[in-house]
């Protein structure tokens, strides 16, 4: 079986990455798959490199039932677009950022990580950073949602 390697970004690595990481890793487990995926996530900035997420953030996903609480934020690296097969960005200016970085011959295809969904293909992740619990809220929503899809599509891959 083949392993496939995902790294999703935001801008600092504290809330909607490290979500995505979390919500991914853990359906990926439980659909059996957690064994195929790597997954990762880091921010475009290193406003908070070292830091763990939002407290937000850790609090809307563990009333979920995520524990993002060992995840730390990093900066995305060159060697990252060799590293990983697929680079996710949480909106279409992270999307601008890793085409224009990403240097020549890059293994990684990168994506918005609501391009799998069939509701919100193409769409940005809203930042509640600046919001307020609706924002978290809703990230995780569309993380959850667009989860399902983008596992599904992961599973065909790897298999």
């Amino acid at each position: 079986m083949k392993t496939i390697a995902i790294l999703v970004v935001c801008t600092g690595n504290i809330c909607r990455s490290p979500t995505a990481e979390g919500v991914l890793r853990s359906r990926a487990q439980a659909r059996g798959l957690g064994d195929r995926l790597r997954i990762a996530s880091a921010g475009t900035h290193d406003y908070h490199v070292g830091d763990p997420p939002d407290a937000r953030t850790l609090s809307h996903a563990s009333r979920r039932g995520y524990n993002l609480g060992a995840q730390r934020a990093s900066q995305l690296k060159r060697e990252d677009f060799h590293a990983f097969d697929y680079i996710l960005a949480m909106d279409r200016g992270h999307l601008r950022v890793l085409r224009s970085i990403a240097p020549a011959g890059a293994k990684a295809k990168l994506g918005l990580y609501l391009e799998a969904s069939a509701k919100w293909h193409g769409e940005d992740l809203p930042d509640p950073y600046y919001g307020g619990v609706q924002g978290f809220e809703r990230v995780l929503d569309l993380v959850e949602a667009a989860c399902r899809d983008l596992l599904q599509e992961l599973k065909s891959a790897t298999s």
